[in-house]
């Protein structure tokens, strides 16, 4: 076995863990400050103008009525589209959305090599002239997402890689990290198009290495231009977990827990548990109206003057 596949089952493996570890770590933070922004699609027959069911007469007393499909309306929009980046910065939204799109795409064309690489290993042949009809579909998909996915990605990165050089809006804002995470994202997309344009145009190379980590078995001879991309990749794998690439994560919780949280604080709920932990935290800073020491609570029932410090 060589090290590169121990290297590939070892970022394979601490992947997922690594990413399931800050969902639990964001999951257990404190309740946040919540917004309640409307319109909040869930809001069955007011969503539309922004309206809520706090606003009827006795509105404790009736069930409330939701809507799953509004609300995956508009989380599609924003998955897909990148709505608020479309909305808000269109200029930026010109690279990102492509950036995105692409990597849709190789999220299945990995999917793809996975399927491949099982066919393969059952004697199945996919190729463009297979007997097996699925594994022809196998064999064009993976040619058409792979094409997309690596063009798409590589044209997405390179622009937000510019936008943050060139405008100085967006430069002053950009941290070091950054800068690192893009470049890391652009090596692993060049080296990829690189492998596909120059020495794997039907993937059969990247889909026999995936074959022999299915079926543990040692491979050799991978052109330089392959071998280079998959340490990239597992290196990358490794590294994403620990930067704030993982904000597909925390979106989730931006948008339901903080932006359309709009679960009234009862007596008894966990709600109120979450407020009242909150407000029992000591603060730890200070400023003419809050004091270091005291609690949130302390602060929400101060009603002080603000002295001036000139």
């Amino acid at each position: 076995m060589s090290g590169l596949q121990v290297i590939s089952y070892l970022s394979i493996a601490v992947f997922p863990v690594l990413l399931i570890a800050k969902m639990v770590r964001i999951a257990r933070m404190p309740v946040h400050l919540r917004w309640d922004l409307y319109p909040i699609p869930h809001e069955k027959g007011k969503s539309a103008y922004g309206g809520s069911y706090f606003e009827e007469v006795d509105w404790w007393t009736k069930p409330r009525v939701r809507s799953l499909i509004s609300e995956l309306r508009e989380m599609a929009k924003e998955i897909v589209f990148i709505h608020s980046v479309y909305k808000h910065n269109r200029p930026l939204w010109v690279f990102s959305f492509p950036f995105h799109i692409g990597m849709y795409c190789l999220i299945g064309l990995m999917a793809l090599l996975v399927i491949g690489a099982i066919m393969g290993a059952a004697g199945i042949v996919v190729s463009a002239d297979s007997a097996n009809g699925f594994a022809v579909l196998v064999q064009h998909l993976t040619r058409i997402l792979g094409a997309a996915g690596w063009i798409l990605s590589v044209v997405g990165v390179l622009g937000l890689l510019f936008s943050r050089l060139l405008n100085r809006e967006l430069r002053v804002a950009t941290i070091l990290s950054d800068y690192v995470n893009l470049l890391a994202l652009l090596a692993v997309f060049a080296t990829g198009l690189v492998s596909w344009i120059t020495v794997d145009p039907s993937y059969a190379i990247m889909r026999g290495f995936v074959r022999s980590l299915i079926t543990f078995q040692p491979v050799t001879g991978l052109p330089a231009a392959t071998a280079t991309h998959l340490w990239l990749m597992a290196g990358l794998l490794f590294y994403f977990p620990f930067t704030h690439m993982t904000h597909m994560v925390g979106k989730y919780f931006t948008y339901h827990k903080v932006r359309w949280e709009d679960e009234p604080n009862i007596r008894g709920t966990r709600i109120e548990q979450a407020v009242q932990a909150a407000l029992g935290y000591k603060i730890t800073w200070s400023a003419p109206h809050i004091k270091t020491g005291s609690t949130w609570a302390d602060a929400a029932m101060t009603t002080g003057e603000v002295k001036n410090h000139e």
